[in-house]
């Protein structure tokens, strides 16, 4: 189903979840297992990303292809600028379309390793701007995009840019934006205020990222340019070495923050799995009265 079909209809807040492709066949059994058991949860729809310069492409593929024949679940296929022309991209949404997948969530991509920075290939696209607008001319698809509540890591116009071309994306197409995660409601509050402002209208579903290893986070965040606030290291840090302690403070954190969101009235949540799936689950079981 597509994702603009499933917002529209949504009666009560979504609940969505990301994974990565495994490298290995272990991991990918890991990664059945997982969805297996958000069963549970009745996700509305999962994403599923690819590695910077298309590393795990086929991998992703073979992921969505079998969510969409096998699970009954709705699958979004991540799509980058990276490492593909426009012709390989069209073969591959070609490839899409024929399985079934019905939702694309355009991004730019990240640089690949040992590369300091984006380059398009010959015949690509350098913007996931550009991107979304030939994801509209090849198909019926609908298209999510990213969005970042505190500015790209490498916007040199921080947060302003990223409303600016958010804008861009829906006016090229896009049905709906993910955030990236963040830790402090008020940063994204105050996003989507400054959004609707600039006559954003799509949805814009909050990411969610469940902390589970507290050091793992801090490498993530400095990539990623997710902040993390002092009272979060304050809690965090004491006990970052209890890893069953940190996860145990990361549900009930979690719990809290996305209990504020729904109440403030978001469209959904968009969980960071990292290809587990406990933490997510012991979360939306703490927010029933707000879902169900």
């Amino acid at each position: 189903m597509k994702l603009s079909n499933i917002l529209a209809a949504a009666e009560k807040p979504l609940i969505s979840c990301e994974f990565f492709p495994p490298k290995t066949d272990k991991g990918e059994a890991n990664l059945w297992q997982c969805l297996d058991e958000l069963r549970v949860i009745n996700p509305a729809y999962i994403s599923v990303t690819y590695g910077a310069g298309g590393t795990t492409q086929d991998r992703t593929k073979g992921i969505v292809t079998r969510i969409q024949s096998e699970t009954g679940l709705s699958p979004v296929a991540h799509l980058t600028c990276v490492g593909a022309s426009k012709a390989e991209l069209a073969e591959l949404l070609a490839d899409y379309q024929a399985a079934g997948i019905e939702n694309i969530l355009a991004l730019r991509g990240d640089a690949p390793e040992g590369m300091d920075r984006f380059e398009a290939v010959a015949g690509g696209f350098s913007h996931a701007t550009d991107l979304i607008a030939f994801l509209r001319e090849q198909g019926d698809f609908s298209i999510a995009c990213a969005t970042y509540p505190e500015g790209h890591p490498e916007s040199a116009g921080g947060v302003a840019d990223d409303i600016r071309y958010l804008k861009e994306k829906q006016d090229r197409g896009a049905d709906a934006a993910v955030t990236q995660y963040f830790f402090d409601n008020k940063t994204f509050f105050d996003f989507r205020n400054r959004c609707r402002a600039a006559g954003i209208t799509l949805p814009i579903i909050p990411g969610i990222m469940p902390i589970g290893n507290f050091a793992q986070i801090v490498r993530f965040s400095a990539m990623c340019g997710a902040s993390i606030p002092d009272w979060l290291h304050q809690k965090m840090t004491p006990i970052q070495d209890d890893l069953e302690a940190v996860k145990q403070m990361g549900i009930e954190l979690a719990v809290a923050q996305c209990r504020e969101l729904l109440e403030n009235g978001v469209p959904g949540l968009h969980f960071y799995t990292l290809n587990k799936s406990a933490a997510t689950i012991a979360i939306h079981s703490q927010l029933t009265d707000l879902l169900a």
